[in-house]
């Protein structure tokens, strides 16, 4: 197991965030054979790092902003797995989708790395 161990910057006053919350959608089907969203929301902390930043698209039926972050947690968020949709973290009053989870949780005490992306893409045909 290698031995490099975060934690103590997961931990740090100077980089984490205890603002963040993990609105997770189980899901199960019912009866009827129809799926039944069961949500929950839970607060988390961790490190809060630009990804791509925002990145205005431009196309012939418009323009949208995209956006997307990186959060390290010892939270295990998800992508989507075994019944469960994609997590959503909110963050400085934004939501984003998690698209992608790097799961390093050999090193030291473990942590996972999410890309986020932000929901809902906006834009118009305007650019507004």
């Amino acid at each position: 197991m290698p031995q490099l161990d975060v934690s103590d910057v997961l931990l740090d006053p100077d980089f984490i965030d205890m603002t963040l919350y993990c609105n997770r959608m189980s899901q199960t089907v019912g009866d009827d054979g129809l799926a039944v969203n069961t949500p929950t929301s839970t607060p988390f902390y961790g490190v809060v790092t630009n990804d791509t930043g925002d990145l205005l698209e431009r196309r012939a039926d418009g323009e949208r902003i995209m956006a997307s972050i990186t959060v390290h947690t010892k939270f295990r968020l998800t992508a989507g797995k075994d019944g469960l949709s994609a997590d959503i973290v909110t963050w400085d009053g934004d939501d984003y989708t998690v698209s992608a989870v790097g799961n390093w949780s050999k090193y030291g005490r473990g942590f996972v790395m999410a890309t986020c992306d932000l929901v809902p893409l906006s834009g118009g045909s305007n650019g507004q």
